[in-house]
């Protein structure tokens, strides 16, 4: 079932209920990454490897490094495939600072994504302001909660991590 939008009943409930948890400073991020992880690790990405409701919202999952700690994470995070080039949105659910993960790959860009069950070798590095500008609407149109969150941002540039092939 679809509204007049073209947003199926799935995403609309999807991102209702993100949007409330955010406003209401509930971060779900750490909570719910662990069991995410699994399934899609478990599956190939068959479970976990998109949005529910958004089929267009593909997700990843990002190793990374502690900058302080070096203990070594994976966090699931949608993406945008551009041209070979993989990138990711530093959104934290709106929260006003950014997600651990953007600090560890600033501090230690070499790192593997996964997407579906292929891993790949990447560097990360944050777009320029001119990829942004070209970016930021590609991942609005694939996931239009992306303008909400960077509203309750509270002033926070929400960045774009470009994860470059290496």
């Amino acid at each position: 079932m679809t509204s007049s939008s073209g947003t199926p009943l799935l995403g609309r409930i999807a991102a209702s209920s993100s949007q409330f948890a955010n406003k209401h400073g509930v971060y779900l991020g750490r909570r719910s990454a662990r069991i995410h992880v699994a399934l899609y690790l478990r599956t190939g990405g068959k479970l976990g490897g998109h949005l529910p409701g958004w089929p267009s919202a593909r997700i990843l999952l990002l190793d990374h490094t502690g900058a302080k700690s070096g203990v070594r994470r994976t966090s699931p995070l949608m993406y945008h495939e551009d041209g070979g080039v993989v990138a990711v949105v530093a959104s934290k659910g709106g929260q006003p600072t950014h997600p651990a993960w953007f600090h560890n790959v600033k501090a230690n860009p070499d790192t593997t994504i996964q997407i579906g069950s292929v891993v790949r070798a990447v560097r990360a590095r944050v777009a320029t302001d001119e990829e942004r500008a070209r970016l930021w609407p590609e991942f609005v149109a694939l996931y239009p909660g992306y303008e909400f969150l960077q509203r309750l941002a509270q002033g926070r540039r929400i960045p774009i991590v470009i994860l470059d092939p290496r």
